[in-house]
């Protein structure tokens, strides 16, 4: 079985994120970046599997800058046995990136395509879900717990109501929610092994994929300032507040 886990590099979510002054996006220059939280899950994941015995390869992808390669070497160090980088500069919209995923799988053929459940940045959800639909693959989202049975996946999935547990035929994509494992560190011997082991590089022209934006980003700015709370003598007091200054009731 081969593992297909598709990476992003997003700004590190302990990093206190600024907005532009002239409002065309966050501040990213000599800012730590790292690999997408539920991408780390999906990453630990596919070695997991590869660990049990059920799995042969692991192969992580990602889409972006030169520097994109950084959140690869990470994948390699922990587990993944090679990469792929296809290089874009700029931010991609999800179609783009599922129609480039597209493309690596028939060129890679995996059984599997892991990825995490969103990314921190945009949050848009939408990548696993559109790449399901392009290849017309079973998918599972927000994975929280994976079991194989034969030739099929029972997927435990977080949704409003609760947990619900599916099952898929493979191949099939699945999106990982970070309850799914807890990530591993890359020791050091790891990282230096990493160093060594193979990234297939593509540029967006050799894929033949049109990534023209097709959402106009108009301006970005912060959330207004929240006013400081206040405490309240009493309910009477409370209900007063709520309805004749928060109007809210």
């Amino acid at each position: 079985m081969k593992i297909l886990v598709a990476i992003k590099r997003v700004i590190d979510y302990n990093v206190q994120i600024r907005v532009k002054e002239d409002g065309s996006g966050v501040v990213t220059d000599n800012i730590k970046m790292s690999t997408n939280p539920p991408d780390d899950n999906a990453i630990e994941e596919a070695v997991k599997i590869k660990e049990s015995g059920k799995a042969t390869e692991v192969i992580a992808v990602t889409i972006g800058e030169e520097k994109a390669q950084e959140t690869l070497r990470k994948a390699l160090a922990v587990g993944a046995d090679r990469g792929i980088h296809v290089k874009v500069d700029g931010a991609v919209e999800p179609l783009a990136v599922s129609k480039i995923l597209q493309k690596i799988v028939n060129k890679e053929k995996p059984d599997l395509v892991f990825m995490g459940k969103q990314a921190i940045d945009d949050d848009c959800n939408q990548t696993g879900q559109m790449l399901s639909a392009l290849l017309n693959w079973p998918q599972a989202t927000f994975a929280s717990k994976i079991y194989f049975k034969d030739d099929k996946l029972e997927v435990v999935r977080e949704i409003d109501e609760g947990l619900e547990t599916i099952e898929v035929s493979l191949p099939a994509i699945v999106t990982c929610d970070l309850r799914l494992n807890e990530p591993r560190y890359a020791s050091l011997p790891n990282i230096m092994k990493a160093k060594k082991k193979s990234i297939e590089q593509f540029n967006i022209s050799d894929l033949g994929v049109d990534i023209t934006p097709r959402v106009q980003q108009i301006k970005v700015e912060e959330p207004p300032k929240r006013k400081a709370g206040i405490k309240v003598a009493n309910v009477a007091e409370l209900v007063q507040k709520l309805k004749n200054e928060a109007k809210v009731i």
